[in-house]
């Protein structure tokens, strides 16, 4: 499952889980939209991993686990240490970068 940010408050969120993944978007970005579908339906196929879309707009506390520069930006963290981060939309590298938080 996919869980949307309703608040500024991330870091709480990934407390409780092991392994996460997170899309940094924003409502303006193109790409953004074009890869959330797609990451909601990976996330229902795989239950190891949890994750989190954040706005990096409206949720500038939440974007402090990582330096955002461009959007999408996803961000793979292991334990709370961010393991591995991916910007752009190239479905082959998104993968890849939720294979390596599934795998670790």
């Amino acid at each position: 499952m996919l869980t949307e940010l309703t608040e500024d408050n991330l870091n709480e969120l990934i407390e409780g889980h092991d392994r996460v993944v997170i899309q940094y978007g924003a409502t303006w970005c193109g790409a953004c939209k074009l890869t959330k579908p797609k990451l909601k339906r990976i996330a229902t196929e795989n239950t190891a991993v949890k994750f989190f879309y954040a706005d990096a707009e409206k949720f500038p506390n939440s974007r402090s686990l990582t330096s955002i520069q461009n959007l999408p930006t996803f961000v793979g963290v292991v334990n709370g240490e961010v393991i591995a981060k991916e910007t752009g939309s190239k479905m082959d590298n998104i993968n890849a970068l939720i294979d390596e938080v599934t795998n670790h």
